[in-house]
């Protein structure tokens, strides 16, 4: 790869140093050009009627379903927990006790029960089996399916086509890829990171704007910054990179600069009564401003509810530390789900958006039908809950059963690459498209013969 930087320092004829320049380049790029989605529509890979965009709530950590929404009330103690399940405005539904608000939407969201793998039992393969619908193997890095999105549709309304927030995934102990970037697709199809907490008072996006040390008199100077570069690094012209920075230089300078942009991204126009029912909590917040980025043009958000399980409380609970109590359940994590997705699905509600916008909230596995010695539950991928809503999805049902101990599928086992065909084909996208790999081999975006969830469509 042709690397902009050099042993000395750069210095244009504009005053903008090297540093600059890359800060500028940092920014996430857009996705795909106008002719190439218009490319894809025609070869049948995209489905122009269906304009549906997608929310990823990822609840890293890998909630319990004896404790969330596959609850065993006639189960051994040991078995069904501290939870009582309750009713939800779904007769086909009930769910944990520490769910009350979310009860209220049963009729508009289903829960598959039997989500599985066979791979290790570990944070990371999680993450990328349901993120991309594969397990990385041979150092090849499948795409996500927000960046999948991105490529086959390109960004709107001058907004990036996946942002994720409010920040990646870190260490969760495999030392793994998490399946959150654009994989072999490159790195012009990685989504925005937002690098910021929305329930600060002092939030902004630090990309949004330019840094504090470039005056604006020299701001609009950035237009031609690449007509400078490519004037002053004459490699650049036979290099595949300055084609990279021909198509996507212009789409991030109107990002950072854009009035709108930065709108989009300014939660202090909500309503303190909104900004309260969601959580003053990062998740909260986070589902919040995704609404707000779908609403003018973003076509996929990635929520991470948590950055590490590691000294910090989320839903990995083998009930000592470095990891969290399952009284966390109720007293926190169960609280943050309940408030921020309830509080979601009723604003896309009356916003009319919910049609039109795939919710999926999802961890990387289950737990453990029995709970530990230390009081909590370990990890478990032989079974765990998803939930699903909106996006043309029908609610109020329930996918799939499992043992009378919640440890195996019994009845309808679904796979991670199912819920990623689903997620695609609510998209738009064709599950026959082929991607091209770095090595030209071309990868279908699902595997031969994996089909979307049609219980729920």
């Amino acid at each position: 790869m042709y690397r902009i930087d050099a042993e000395k320092a750069v210095h244009f004829c504009d005053g903008l140093s090297r540093r600059d320049f890359l800060h500028a380049g940092a920014l996430a790029t857009m996705g795909l050009t106008l002719p190439g989605f218009m490319g894809l529509q025609a070869a049948g890979a995209v489905d122009p009627k269906k304009d549906v965009n997608c929310i990823f709530l990822f609840l890293v950590g890998g909630p319990s379903q004896l404790d969330t929404f596959d609850m065993k009330p006639d189960a051994p103690s040991e078995i069904r927990g501290p939870y009582k399940p309750i009713r939800t405005t779904s007769s086909d539904i009930q769910i944990s006790e520490i769910f009350p608000n979310l009860a209220k939407h049963g009729d508009k969201f289903s829960i598959i029960r039997t989500l599985h793998h066979k791979a290790a039992g570990v944070h990371d393969t999680g993450h990328q089996m349901m993120q991309t619908g594969r397990l990385f193997q041979n150092g090849m890095e499948h795409p996500h399916a927000g960046c999948v999105l991105g490529y086959m549709k390109g960004g709107r309304n001058g907004m990036p086509a996946h942002v994720l927030m409010p920040r990646p995934i870190g260490p969760t102990g495999g030392n793994m890829p998490h399946g959150q970037n654009a994989g072999y697709l490159g790195k012009s199809h990685d989504p925005f990171i937002l690098n910021a907490e929305p329930d600060k008072a002092d939030f902004k996006v630090p990309d949004l704007l330019p840094p504090d040390y470039i005056s604006a008199s020299r701001i609009e100077r950035r237009r031609s910054l690449r007509e400078i570069v490519d004037q002053s690094v004459k490699q650049l012209e036979a290099n595949p990179d300055a084609r990279l920075l021909d198509e996507n230089f212009q789409q991030a300078y109107t990002l950072m600069s854009s009035t709108a942009a930065r709108e989009a991204f300014d939660l202090s126009t909500e309503s303190a009564a909104l900004r309260e029912a969601y959580g003053h909590n990062k998740f909260g917040q986070s589902c919040l401003l995704s609404r707000r980025l779908i609403e003018r043009g973003v076509r996929f958000c990635t929520i991470n509810m948590f950055e590490t399980v590691f000294n910090e409380i989320t839903w990995d609970i083998h009930g000592s530390a470095p990891f969290s109590p399952i009284e966390c359940y109720s007293d926190l994590v169960g609280p943050m789900l309940d408030k921020g997705l309830g509080t979601l699905l009723e604003d896309l509600k009356q916003r009319g958006m919910l049609d039109n916008t795939l919710i999926v909230a999802m961890g990387e596995f289950g737990r453990t039908p029995k709970i530990n010695p230390a009081g909590g539950r370990d990890h478990w991928p032989q079974v765990w809950s998803i939930l699903m809503a909106g996006g043309g999805i029908q609610g109020g049902r329930v996918v799939g059963k499992t043992d009378d101990i919640g440890a195996y599928p019994v009845e309808r086992p679904v796979t991670p690459a199912e819920v990623i065909a689903t997620v695609y084909d609510r998209l738009g996208i064709d599950l026959e498209t082929e991607l091209d790999s770095p090595g030209g081999r071309p990868i279908p975006v699902v595997d031969f013969g994996v089909k979307p969830i049609m219980e729920l469509v």
